[in-house]
C-alpha cells in the first residue's frame, strides 16, 4: 500500500495502519507516542499493562498482530481497531485525548458514511486494492465475490442462521465441497497466517469461490431452507456444484485450480506480469 494510505497524521505525528476485517487497524505504539511523546512507546504499553490489570486482562483481544511496512520490511506489530483505540486512550492521562477522540470519531462517521452509501465503500475498497498492487481484472471479481458473499450471508440471516456460530460452519462446508479444503485448510495450504484467504487468491479461486455460495444462496431460495441443519445441507450441494465444475475444468486443463500462490511477497499484478511472460517463453 502506497505511503499516503498507509500513514494518517495525528497533530503532526504519523501512524501507521493497515485495512482488517473490513475497516482501519492502526499501530499501537504509534498511537502511544501521538499521545505521550514517550521515547519509547513499547515500554509504555508494558507499564499501562502492569498498572491497569483490566487493560492488562483485555489486551489479547483490543490488540492484534498485523503485518506492517517497517524500515526492515513487514513485520508482525500489534494494531487496534477504533474501538480498541479508544480503550487505549482511557488508559492514557494526557491532554491530547480529547482531540484523538474527536479524530478516531470522524474515522467512526467517514464509515457510517460508507455504510449508507455502499457506492463509497465501494470505491474506497478498489482503492486500497489497487494501492496494494492488484490489477483491476482481479479487483472487480474481488468485488464482486463480496457482492455475492453479502448476498448469502444475508439469506443465511433471514433464514434463521446464527451469525456469530453458524456462518462459520456453513463457509467451511461449502469450500470444502468446492476446493476439499475448509478455508482454515486453505490458509495453511497457500502458507498464510491470520491474512485474509480470498486476498490471495487467483481468478479461477475467486469464481469458483463465487460459483458455491451464489449456487448456495439459489438453493437455499429454492428449497426454503431454514435453520442450521437445513442450509448446511444446501451449503453441501451448492459447493458441490462448484466442485464438480472444478474438477471437470481440472479434466480438461490438467492443472489444479487450488493454488499455492500467495501475494505475501509479490503483489499480485507483478505476479501475474510474471507468469504471463513465462507463458510467452
Amino acid at each position: 500500500m502506497d505511503e499516503n494510505k498507509a500513514l494518517v497524521v495525528f497533530q503532526g505525528k504519523k501512524i501507521r495502519r493497515t485495512w482488517f476485517n473490513d475497516e482501519w487497524w492502526f499501530v499501537a505504539i504509534d498511537l502511544v507516542e501521538a499521545l505521550t511523546d514517550s521515547k519509547d512507546p513499547s515500554g509504555y504499553i508494558k507499564d499501562m499493562r502492569r498498572r491497569d490489570e483490566g487493560f492488562a486482562k483485555g489486551w489479547g483481544q483490543i490488540a492484534t498482530p498485523l503485518s506492517i511496512d517497517t524500515v526492515g520490511g513487514k513485520q508482525q506489530i500489534n494494531c487496534v481497531s477504533a474501538k480498541g483505540a479508544f480503550r487505549l486512550i482511557q488508559s492514557i492521562p494526557s491532554k491530547r485525548a480529547e482531540p484523538f477522540k474527536q479524530w478516531l470519531a470522524q474515522v467512526g462517521y467517514d464509515r457510517v458514511q460508507e455504510i449508507e452509501n455502499p457506492e463509497l465503500a465501494q470505491k474506497r475498497m478498489k482503492e486500497i486494492y489497487k494501492a496494494k498492487g492488484y490489477s483491476d481484472d482481479w479487483i472487480e471479481k474481488r468485488v464482486r465475490g463480496i457482492a455475492i458473499r453479502q448476498e448469502l450471508t444475508d439469506e443465511w440471516k433471514k433464514r434463521g442462521v446464527d451469525e456469530n456460530k453458524e456462518f462459520a460452519i456453513l463457509t467451511a462446508e461449502i469450500s470444502k465441497a468446492t476446493f476439499g479444503m475448509t478455508p482454515s485448510e486453505y490458509q495453511r495450504f497457500k502458507g498464510l497466517n491470520k491474512e485474509n484467504l480470498r486476498d490471495h487468491m487467483d481468478d479461477l479461486e475467486l469464481i469458483f469461490s463465487m460459483l458455491g455460495e451464489k449456487a448456495t444462496t439459489e438453493i437455499a431460495r429454492a428449497k426454503d431452507a431454514q435453520g442450521l441443519i437445513k442450509n448446511k445441507d444446501a451449503s453441501v450441494r451448492g459447493g458441490a456444484i462448484a466442485g464438480e465444475a472444478r474438477k471437470k475444468l481440472e479434466a480438461e486443463t490438467k492443472r489444479k485450480v487450488a493454488s499455492r500462490e500467495n501475494y505475501l511477497g509479490i503483489p499480485e499484478k507483478k505476479k501475474r506480469k510474471q507468469l504471463l511472460n513465462e507463458k510467452e517463453k
